[in-house]
């Protein structure tokens, strides 16, 4: 069967989020695609979850992996990438939960020069433990009152979770956030990807989605916002792996990347 659309969902040593993240993919209404794990070296666990899960969703779930050598995230997207079969990727993280309609939504507004960029809705650890895959089901974790029943402090940015129709589109207009490319929710044309070289994989944490769509921007290719149209719910964790020196590096490259405005990285896919 052929598919429209790839999912690359990035993990790492975290089987009890990245399940509920892929229960979030049983509940699409939109059907047709296959979905890549790019894990980032994580212990045997994880494997074993996703052989679990590849028994009871109805969608192909491929699992990427590559040895653990520190954070070397954009080293799996980029053999993530390679691996799909379809001309459209749809990128996310392994903690954060899609919306029922949110791959329907990215494939209804996916179009030739432009990537889609989404939005995210963070819960604190309590709710993020608390959610059951029959929540995820029964769609109740992306509902104000059931989040504010389970102890979701008072907040404006629930608007994300409320905001439809011709609310959401003009929410996505009005925003002064800019369509970048977010790791936890974009999507583009695979041929944009691969002419750009992916990402750069001298680059850890710290801006390593943004520097990939600054590269599709100099290329050409338009961010479309739909920050209150695609939504996931971001599941809370620890960030050990957030080092200083790794930022101030990859900010030197955004910098260089932004001044010269490269298209390309020599960095990437291919080498050299």
């Amino acid at each position: 069967m052929s598919r429209d659309l790839s999912v690359i969902i990035s993990t790492y040593n975290s089987e009890a989020w990245l399940e509920k993240v892929l229960w979030g993919y049983a509940a699409q209404t939109f059907k047709n695609f296959e979905l890549l794990i790019a894990d980032d070296g994580s212990r045997p666990a994880t494997r074993v979850l996703i052989e679990k899960m590849q028994q009871v969703v109805d969608y192909p779930i491929v699992h990427v992996w590559h040895e653990d050598d520190g954070f070397q995230k954009s080293k799996i997207l980029n053999k993530a990438i390679q691996q799909t079969n379809t001309d459209y990727i749809l990128m996310s993280d392994g903690d954060c939960i899609p919306r029922v309609d949110f791959l329907a939504v990215h494939h209804k507004y996916r179009q030739p020069g432009y990537f889609l960029s989404g939005g995210y809705f963070k819960l604190p650890m309590t709710l993020s433990k608390a959610i059951t895959a029959n929540d995820i089901e029964k769609q109740y974790c992306f509902s104000l009152v059931w989040l504010r029943q389970h102890g979701l402090p008072k907040t404006v940015k629930t608007l994300k979770l409320t905001a439809s129709g011709g609310l959401s589109t003009l929410l996505n207009r009005l925003t002064p956030t800019k369509a970048t490319w977010n790791g936890h929710n974009a999507s583009g044309w695979k041929s944009d990807m691969l002419a750009v070289n992916g990402f750069d994989e001298r680059m850890q944490y710290g801006g390593q989605d943004r520097e990939f769509g600054e590269r599709l921007m100099h290329y050409g290719i338009k961010g479309m916002q739909l920050r209150y149209s695609a939504i996931c719910i971001h599941l809370d964790h620890p960030r050990g792996y957030a080092r200083p020196e790794s930022i101030r590096k990859n900010l030197a490259i955004r910098r260089e990347t932004r001044l010269l405005k490269k298209r390309y990285t020599p960095y990437g896919i291919v080498k050299g």
